[in-house]
């Protein structure tokens, strides 16, 4: 997506708001899913180390771990930049925010790669 300007904007996620709606959406299924097998687990399984060490590191888990840790992260990062860029009209200040914003989503998400790889 093109401002008036022609520049590209660099701060959205795919560029186009209707992408990144319909990503947030997406994304946001994906972690219902993800929370409702974990109540699941819970609700219907007797829980001690072994049982959940055996679920979490089974590789269907450990693959649906990674796509609702990404899901979470395009998640985040859509949710905060809409907000940033409504109510931080400071483009200095949104561009510091958007920037912690971005280090702190990267960390999580290295964080729980490798929690799960």
């Amino acid at each position: 997506m093109r401002n008036n300007s022609g520049i590209k904007s660099a701060t959205g996620l795919t560029g186009s708001g209707s992408r990144d709606w319909i990503l947030q959406r997406i994304s946001a299924v994906v972690l219902a899913v993800y929370s409702v097998v974990m109540v699941g687990f819970f609700l219907f399984n007797d829980v001690n180390f072994e049982s959940w060490q055996g679920f979490m590191l089974s590789l269907p888990m450990k693959l649906f771990s990674l796509v609702a840790i990404l899901s979470l992260v395009f998640h985040a990062w859509v949710g905060m930049w809409t907000v940033l860029t409504d109510y931080v009209k400071s483009s200095g200040l949104r561009l510091v925010i958007q920037s912690l914003v971005i280090i702190a989503v990267l960390v999580y998400l290295f964080w729980g790669v490798m929690i799960f790889w």
